[in-house]
């Protein structure tokens, strides 16, 4: 299986990457033989992944890393960089490989300190690998400080240090810095093919596959929950019901309560499965006795600890929220879809006889302007606005 399998629709992506790999190996062999190194090559040290959301984007990163770290013996007999068998594919794939650092984070956004510390850490040589590789999944989460730390790495980088960064679009990373970064644009992958890859990676049965994929309009990541988690399937029920429980304001604010409360409930059980392991993990790093006072000197740490639990409960609300009001914008899309009579398959064709209701009852430019109530609230999410006062006041320009 090579790294590039779990790359779904993204052929030219695939083939401009497998290039670059194929030109950084030469580089490196020429290197280690004391060769001049060849003039013109596909491989540069900065990259900038982007595409919608599910396309693949720290897929496609991952791999490429993988490729950069093969020692598979085929390469010397003509094969391409990235079989996905040999220890540097496998090692990177599953996050243990020495060179690779791949940060992702579960907070609002990464700071200075940390990216003072990849920065620090992108200067070092290869320890045992090919290449040193840094893969910034959520570089769009960069604060404006971090980004300028970021810069100058990015333009005078260490000789066999390559940058991966990944970004929803081209406006989310500073201008300087994409600047010195080739770019490379991801699609949303076609829902056959995401169900394809849920049948013959994961075993899911070919029908719930399909809805799967069609639902989540190829986002392969929500694809693969949702066929895989009862849990997930009954959220995205209840959200669909919404457009029918919002006639009247006492419906408008129970509905947005109930929202805002299933998404609290979501980062509850997130903190349940984390923060206890963490704090108790802290607290023997620090030499807290077993059900014991904390050594003098640890308050802040413990402090720090907490304010980063605290953030990350936050993001993952937000992040709950943003996934139902995804449905609600896939709910209306099908609306005006049955409203204009386009012959666009229909993502939630479980729930088509409310679809068929709300089309019939309302007027194309009315489901537009719920449309655009939808996306409003997602920005006023962004601009951290209190949870509920941006979904009460969307279920609210939802009446009916």
């Amino acid at each position: 299986m090579a790294v590039w399998d779990d790359l779904v629709g993204q052929s030219r992506v695939e083939e401009q990457l497998a290039a670059a790999a194929r030109d950084a190996d030469v580089l490196v062999t020429a290197h280690a033989a004391g060769e001049p190194a060849p003039e013109a090559s596909k491989m540069t040290h900065a990259w900038l992944f982007t595409g919608p959301p599910g396309s693949g984007r720290a897929t496609a990163a991952r791999a490429f890393a993988a490729a950069l770290q093969c020692v598979s013996p085929d390469r010397a007999l003509g094969g391409a960089p990235g079989c996905g068998f040999c220890d540097g594919c496998h090692t990177t794939l599953v996050g243990t490989h020495a060179d690779v650092e791949i940060v992702r984070t579960d907070l609002l956004s990464i700071g200075v300190k940390e990216t003072r510390d990849l920065v620090r850490r992108a200067q070092l040589s290869p320890a045992g690998g090919r290449w040193q590789v840094i893969v910034l999944e959520d570089a769009d989460r960069l604060t404006e400080g971090a980004g300028n730390v970021l810069l100058k790495a990015v333009e005078e980088p260490a000789p066999r240090t390559v940058w991966l960064l990944c970004a929803p679009s081209l406006e989310d990373v500073l201008p300087t810095i994409r600047s010195r970064c080739r770019h490379l644009t991801l699609s949303t992958p076609p829902v056959e093919a995401v169900a394809d890859v849920l049948v013959r990676r994961d075993g899911i049965e070919p029908e719930l596959a399909q809805a799967a994929a069609r639902a989540t309009q190829g986002h392969i990541d929500r694809a693969r929950r949702l066929a895989t988690d009862e849990r997930a399937r009954a959220r995205r029920s209840v959200v669909l019901k919404l457009p029918l429980r919002v006639d009247d304001i006492g419906g408008c604010l129970k509905a947005a309560q109930e929202l805002v409360d299933a998404a609290a409930e979501d980062a509850k059980q997130v903190a349940e499965e984390i923060d206890v392991k963490e704090t108790e993990e802290l607290k023997a790093a620090l030499g807290a006795a077993q059900g014991g006072r904390m050594p003098r000197g640890t308050a802040g740490a413990m402090k720090e600890l907490e304010e980063r639990q605290k953030r990350r409960r936050t993001r993952t609300q937000r992040d709950s929220l943003d996934l139902a009001l995804t449905d609600l914008t896939g709910f209306y899309r099908d609306v005006l879809a049955l409203q204009l009579r386009s012959r666009t398959a229909l993502a939630n064709t479980d729930v088509r006889d409310a679809l068929e209701r709300i089309a019939r009852d309302t007027t194309p430019e009315r489901t537009l302007r719920r449309i655009e109530a939808v996306l409003a609230c997602r920005k006023a999410l962004d601009r951290n606005v209190a949870p509920l006062l941006a979904v009460e006041a969307m279920t609210m320009a939802l009446r009916g």
